[in-house]
């Protein structure tokens, strides 16, 4: 099983959950993309999780989440074949017993597993509207009842990690995208209920309510025309290139290792060194027409 944290300026939270994760379940393969980040701080908590056990992948320049996520498959995939992914946000927003749930469901039904937070209690205004409105849409778009429709937690089985790489979006939107492909692609879905947390009022979140808002429903927008026009097939998964990756140094050689990407002409392996700017639980399915509860 492979945990892969998707990550951009972290700060002090992310070397923490390596560290727990890796405590509490050993056998863990913890693999950290980081998004562009740049200055000291963030460099030295990619340092500390690489110390604690993770493998640290990172891109030159911010590209999005979910070109940090597709990069974490393409890695999966060739390094770790076989093996089933989930993805959880290192802001702490996520605990290790949450995560270890949907890694556990993941192994024991082989379905796409959500981690699904409830939205009661100290939630952010803009997160309760957000996710109620978007919940709403994605059931009248698709007829699917997803409680948390951006939900960062989730459970990938080894054998959709090749079709993952072919749904689009490079930012917040890749995320929907996914829900929207799964729905069509008839794939079982699975919501396991976590903690829902919000730390310093989602201070953290690198979420644009305007820019990444719109993102968000562009796919669905874009699904729901499709599918009122009779073309929903045009919507259907296809290939994405690579972007450029370099390996975290495991000492303070530069140049210490590469790591392969893809295939891809675009895509090459470029080493970097120690630089901080481096430029480079219950359980319920997914039911037709709203049947599973909030």
């Amino acid at each position: 099983m492979i945990i892969l944290l998707p990550v951009c300026q972290p700060g002090d939270a992310l070397p923490t959950l390596v560290a727990d994760l890796r405590a509490a379940a050993p056998d863990l393969t913890v693999v950290v993309v980081d998004d562009g980040s740049t200055g000291p701080a963030p460099v030295d908590a990619l340092r500390a999780a690489r110390d604690r056990g993770a493998t640290v992948l990172r891109h030159r320049r911010n590209l999005g989440k979910g070109v940090a996520l597709r990069t974490g498959f393409r890695y999966a995939l060739r390094t770790l074949p076989g093996q089933d992914v989930v993805c959880a946000d290192a802001d702490g927003q996520h605990r290790t017993e949450d995560i270890l749930r949907v890694a556990e469901r993941v192994r024991a039904t082989g379905a796409v597993v959500l981690g699904v937070r409830r939205f009661t209690g100290r939630v952010p205004l803009r997160s309760r509207l957000g996710n109620g409105a978007t919940r709403l849409l994605f059931r009248a778009v698709t007829g699917h009842d997803v409680r948390d429709t951006q939900t960062g937690l989730r459970g990938f089985p080894a054998a959709r990690l090749d079709w993952l790489l072919g749904v689009p979006g490079d930012r917040f939107d890749y995320e929907m995208a996914v829900l929207l492909a799964a729905v069509q692609a008839g794939d079982r879905v699975e919501q396991a209920t976590v903690a829902t947390r919000y730390l310093a009022g989602n201070s953290s979140s690198h979420f644009s309510a305007l820019a990444d808002s719109a993102r968000v429903y562009r796919p669905l927008l874009r699904h729901a025309y499709l599918r009122a026009t009779g073309r929903a097939d045009q919507a259907r998964p296809g290939r994405t290139a690579a972007p450029t990756v370099d390996a975290m140094p495991t000492d303070a050689a530069p140049g210490a290792e590469t790591v392969p990407t893809d295939a891809a002409p675009s895509a090459e392996t470029v080493p970097t060194d120690a630089a901080p700017t481096v430029d480079a639980a219950p359980t319920e399915g997914v039911a037709p027409g709203g049947g599973a509860g909030r």
